[in-house]
């Protein structure tokens, strides 16, 4: 599976929609220059909590959008 997005210019979106999600669970981001400073466990950590946050959140927003036409 590729972690490039289907549509190049919604890469700054998807960017946003994590740091917000992010912000929202109180996980710290670090500065993508200084990512190799941290651990696997630690990105792993912070992987699993956005991801699943952010799969839940896209999936509540797909249905809104469905019921409300």
């Amino acid at each position: 599976m590729s972690k490039k997005p289907l549509v190049k210019e919604a890469r700054q979106a998807l960017n946003q929609f994590k740091e917000e999600i992010a912000q929202e669970l109180g996980v710290s981001m670090p500065n993508t220059n200084l990512s190799s400073d941290i651990t696997s466990r630690q990105a792993g950590q912070m992987g699993g909590k956005l991801g699943g946050a952010m799969t839940k959140r896209l999936i509540e927003n797909a249905s809104k959008d469905i019921t409300n036409g």
